[in-house]
């Protein structure tokens, strides 16, 4: 016998915002048979009740994820249809979207049809790389499973995204949505079981994530819960709720507007799209604008959330967090919490903090300035999150190189523009490489474009140089430089003790690699473009007196490693960290003030270690902020030296006399780089930030201020 749900279909699928006729779906089960699946205009429906997206005129029609559908002779040609990794500065398209394409693409999905809870992908998500996980997005109060909007783009990249939608007249219990994603989520494990399957909740969301998570320990979740309501029942409005029930009919028109004002930050939300550069009064003008526009549409959460259905879902809310607080013991799955600090729904960052407790691999990330509707809001790109938290991958492990994605042109923006904004300013990185035949330029078209590259050089104080670094290679060669970093920042305390989403982040989002033999080998195995520091912590953190001080281990380990795979060794020199600070307390001159040598010494004693003690100076890898003192701004100086072939010395790998001598070679060429720029740089009429200045508001942009001529 045959049964049919038919069901509609919301033109919110389609890329931009304008108002479509709606589309009707009519999803049919026969007896002992799969979900057959039958489209009048244009979409199709999965087995769970997903979207499929557009489908073609011609030709059989199979899944090829996020919202597509393939032909038989695309399908043969799949390797042309489906990208196998992203390009460095890609479109994420984050900001294009914002809070008013939600209200409005929510006002024509809650029109009633009668349907059940469904999965639908959003066609804006487009075809996802090869081998990309999949990502189910569970809804907050609202329940139309929109609320990743901002974030579609960039996710559909390296997800394949289904969120689900619980019609507004819907009345499925709590453990009836658990039973749904359940379903789904063992029929796609069953399918793929090597694969992570990532659960997105958002406040009711993550109590149905956890849920989940809690009944199916056998299954490799990675949970990302943005202000999760287990901590409804500590809610600073229940007092109110009881209220809601008595409140008149006529007067629910106002409920939009007061739980807008609970539930987000209406500034935040219109602060999406608002470019970061733009002068004061034209970031005014635009946030203006996006109020404007964003207000009238907030009357439709009447309609979205109406008063016998709000009622409901927080009767709903209650028993959510009940059974998923009840069963928090069972989760065993990798856990990301996302809090806001002006949540004034739920108290989420102490429930972060809770939850960190109480699971066993759980991470907390706190945001300052948003609200409880944190996936809606301005400045908090997911993907960025999860990239940067080093949640992101494909198999059962992360791997630091097969799972990277690089950054895309937004993140660049922000991470240059507000992370390390100032210090590029301040520094104003004049850049300059040796050709082949030992001539200097200015710029970087010394250093060779094709990989495996092997950037060694002097690591500055505290690192200074680096994203100056970083940013001329993605600016000017659309290159991106693999950092090796020190494993604390990914594994130690200050891994474990940051709540917020820091610059350490920044760094691993931005490609940096753990300092181990194992990454810098996969690294050039890949062709990739590598940072090397082997003056390591001792270099950065180095003592009085000690600047541009070369402490390398005598240790040829590096050239041996990159002869093995025929790697090109660029030499480079920085100097600069004397124009910019002044080092007042070094590690000696904290050591002696008695609370900071507590401190001091257990950071050390619990500390990661990855060199060997009896290696003498080189071996001193203690980890500490010293006190620095700012000056006014100078200028750094990058000299990149001749590069040093090794295509075709296979025979460095076994003969360790010769890759010492080119150890040594190495290790000249960055000393003769600090000495060439410590002198050329009195030559620099441009040298202190004043004249720099001037230069920029009369002549050209900070990249462009020209310095002293090689």
């Amino acid at each position: 016998m045959a049964s049919a749900v038919t069901f509609r279909v919301s033109p919110c699928f389609r890329t931009n915002s304008e108002f479509k006729p709606r589309f009707r779906v009519r999803a049919e089960r026969l007896a002992g048979s799969d979900l057959s699946v039958f489209s009048s205009d244009g979409f199709s429906v999965s087995e769970t009740g997903a979207v499929l997206g557009e489908k073609e005129k011609k030709g059989s029609l199979l899944d090829s994820g996020n919202g597509r559908l393939m032909s038989g002779i695309e399908k043969r040609l799949g390797k042309e249809m489906v990208s196998e990794e992203l390009e460095v500065l890609w479109d994420d398209g984050y900001g294009t979207n914002t809070v008013k394409d939600y209200l409005d693409t929510a006002r024509d999905m809650i029109k009633p049809d009668g349907g059940p809870p469904r999965w639908f992908s959003p066609v804006e998500c487009g075809c996802p790389i090869k081998g990309s996980p999949l990502l189910l997005f569970l809804p907050g109060l609202d329940g139309v499973g929109m609320g990743l909007i901002l974030h579609h783009k960039a996710l559909g990249k390296v997800f394949e995204v289904r969120c689900l939608h619980i019609p507004v007249h819907d009345r499925t219990p709590f453990e009836g949505l658990v039973k749904l994603v359940e379903e789904t989520i063992r029929l796609e494990h069953a399918s793929r079981p090597n694969s992570p399957i990532y659960l997105v909740g958002d406040s009711f969301g993550g109590c149905l994530a956890l849920a989940v998570a809690a009944r199916n320990p056998n299954i490799d979740f990675v949970l990302i819960l943005a202000n999760p309501a287990t901590s409804f029942g500590r809610s600073q409005l229940q007092p109110l709720f009881p209220i809601l029930e008595a409140f008149p009919d006529g007067l629910h028109v106002t409920i939009p507007y007061l739980l807008s004002l609970v539930m987000g930050e209406p500034l935040k939300m219109a602060t999406v799209g608002i470019d970061y550069k733009l002068p004061p009064t034209k970031k005014i003008e635009q946030l203006s604008g996006n109020l404007t526009a964003l207000l009238p549409r907030l009357s439709g959460l009447a309609n979205i959330i109406p008063k016998e259905t709000l009622i409901w879902k927080l009767k709903l809310l209650k028993s959510a967090s009940s059974y998923a607080n009840s069963r928090l013991h069972a989760v065993k799955a990798e856990v990301l919490v996302l809090a806001s600090d002006k949540d004034n729904m739920l108290p989420s960052r102490e429930e972060a903090q809770r939850l960190k407790n109480l699971l066993p691999n759980c991470m907390i990330r706190c945001f300052q300035d948003n609200g409880h509707t944190l996936l809606l809001e301005g400045s908090m790109n997911l993907l960025t999150i999860i990239k940067g938290t080093c949640k992101y991958r494909r198999s059962r492990r992360h791997d630091f190189i097969s799972d990277f994605l690089p950054p895309s042109m937004s993140e660049y923006r922000q991470a240059n523009d507000e992370v390390s904004g100032l210090i590029r300013f301040a520094s104003c990185s004049a850049m300059f490489s040796t050709m082949e035949d030992g001539k200097i330029v200015e710029g970087l078209a010394g250093v060779p474009d094709k990989g495996p590259v092997l950037l060694v050089g002097y690591h500055m104080l505290m690192g200074f140089e680096l994203s100056c670094l970083v940013e001329a290679f993605l600016r000017e060669k659309k290159i991106m430089v693999r950092g090796i970093a020190h494993p604390e920042l990914f594994w130690g305390k200050l891994q474990s003790s940051a709540n917020e989403f820091s610059f350490t982040d920044w760094i691993k989002a931005m490609g940096a690699l753990p300092v181990s033999p194992k990454c810098l080998f996969k690294a050039l195995s890949t062709n990739s473009h590598v940072l090397l520091y082997p003056g390591g912590a001792r270099e950065a953190l180095h003592y009085k007196g000690e600047e541009y001080k070369l402490f390398w281990p005598n240790q040829p380990e590096f050239v041996r490693m990159a002869a093995r795979f025929g790697a090109t060794i660029v030499p480079f020199g920085t100097v600069g960290e004397d124009d910019i600070v002044e080092l007042a307390l070094d590690y000696n001159d904290l050591m002696k003030i008695p609370v900071l040598n507590d401190s001091i010494k257990e950071a050390i004693r619990d500390g990661i270690k990855i060199r060997d003690e009896t290696e003498g100076e080189v071996g001193n890898q203690e980890l500490f902020i010293p006190g620095l003192l700012p000056k006014i701004p100078g200028r750094f100086y990058y000299l990149f030296g001749k590069p040093i072939k090794l295509k075709g010395r296979e025979d460095l790998v076994e003969n360790r006399e010769e890759a010492n001598e080119v150890y040594l070679q190495v290790k000249s060429e960055v000393e003769q780089c600090i000495s060439y720029l410590l002198k050329k740089r009195e030559e620099d009429p441009y040298r202190n930030i004043i004249d720099r200045t001037i230069y920029r508001a009369l002549y050209a942009p900070l990249e462009q201020v020209p310095a002293f001529k090689p």
